[in-house]
């Protein structure tokens, strides 16, 4: 009989656990560190490391809603780069050509992504019809709409108050000015604070309710890798023009999903159903309604990732889109996401989306075309998915 005692204690830190846990982070530090080198140091330049974030929001946002999507089973939407161009087009026709007031426009299109979410959501989640041919359907007639809103021109945005909601870079008076930008180190040094009050507040917590927990060590060794990495790249942004509005936007909404996914039991149903569905429904979880929301979330995440697209390139054209959701889908399951489902979290997507992101700006500043690119980013995406495969397999799943 097992009593809240026998379960008190600081777990022991082993190397190989620590290291299996961990593997994808430290895969990330060794390919900066790689490239680091392989550039003569030009990948730390401030600008780069302002734009490894930014090139790669859109990435962040989609790569959120993707995780539900795969969670419920190892499925995905193909379609979300064509709802990325039919949003996108859709907003600059609205606002170059017709003169539409931006935020009705911003709402307009949030709710289309919506619709289109909606859309196969219904015949997925209710239908049944398989995921991959329904989404597959959805990126010929979306990019079809997008490119017969567009005219098969590229239109562009120049309206400053549209570009500035989502790529202006905020400047905090009394931090900020036209020769010291200090916001960042602040913004920081906040974020660190409360990073190691989390940590505190969480090991104590668990050491009132008797739950075993890993070392002081494991969990602020963690905390402290963290907030050094944290600093160095608010330095780094204090160097160029400070935090861009688009990051936050990225980072409100990996921290909404995160919360969602680990804190709520909403967000439990996913990993419920890609675990073991016919469980899940036997427990009482409307399965259905779980894929419904997985794909109307997507669709809703498509659309903004289209605002952000538009905002940031300034332009849209029928081609806008292509393999985006490529990189979300290797995204997730470069950052540990199970093909099978039932597993994956946003900070592992995180990880995922940095590294694909290192991978592309490292070789485009060596000057490699995109042609290798996508060979080295397809073999990292399948060296994971059999990393994935093989681990299932020997856990007799």
């Amino acid at each position: 009989m097992s009593t809240n005692k026998e379960n008190q204690g600081n777990a022991p830190f082993h190397l190989g656990e620590f290291l299996t846990r961990y593997s994808m982070v430290i895969a990330l530090v060794i390919v900066f560190i790689l490239f680091y080198f392989l550039t003569d140091g030009r990948l730390l330049y401030a600008q780069n490391m302002s734009n490894l974030l930014l090139q790669n929001g859109y990435v962040l946002v989609m790569a959120c809603g993707m995780l539900l999507c795969i969670l419920t089973g190892g499925n995905i939407d193909l379609s979300v780069g064509s709802v990325i161009c039919m949003v996108g087009g859709v907003a600059a026709v609205m606002i170059t050509n017709h003169g539409f007031n931006i935020y009705l426009t911003i709402l307009i299109c949030l709710a289309i992504g919506v619709l289109a979410g909606v859309w196969q959501g219904y015949w997925i989640g209710y239908v049944r019809i398989p995921p991959f041919i329904t989404t597959l359907g959805g990126m010929f007639v979306f990019r079809g709409f997008g490119r017969l809103v567009l005219d098969s021109k590229t239109v562009s945005v120049q309206d400053p108050a549209f570009l500035n909601i989502f790529t202006a870079y905020i400047k905090i008076p009394g931090l900020d000015t036209d020769t010291r930008i200090l916001s960042p180190l602040v913004i920081g040094a906040l974020v660190v604070v409360f990073i190691f009050y989390s940590t505190i507040s969480s090991r104590a917590n668990k050491a009132k309710k008797g739950y075993r927990q890993n070392s002081a060590l494991t969990d602020f060794g963690r905390s402290g890798l963290i907030s050094a990495a944290l600093l160095a790249y608010c330095y780094l942004l204090s160097q160029y023009k400070g935090v861009s509005v688009m990051l936050l936007w990225v980072v409100v909404i990996c921290l909404i999903y995160h919360f969602i996914t680990s804190k709520t039991a909403f967000g439990r149903y996913f990993y419920a159903v890609g675990g073991n569905e016919k469980a899940t429904q036997l427990s009482g979880i409307n399965t259905n309604k779980v894929y419904f929301i997985a794909y109307a979330n997507m669709g809703l995440l498509a659309g903004l990732c289209g605002l952000l697209c538009l905002a940031r390139v300034g332009s849209v054209n029928g081609s806008t889109g292509t393999s985006f959701e490529m990189d979300a889908i290797g995204s997730c399951f470069i950052g540990g996401a199970s093909a099978y489902g039932g597993s994956g979290t946003v900070p592992g997507v995180i990880i995922g989306a940095l590294l694909l992101g290192v991978i592309n700006m490292g070789m485009s500043i060596m000057g490699i075309g995109d042609s290798w690119q996508y060979v080295v980013k397809g073999g990292v995406l399948l060296v994971a998915v059999i990393f994935d495969v093989v681990s299932n397999r020997k856990g007799g799943k």
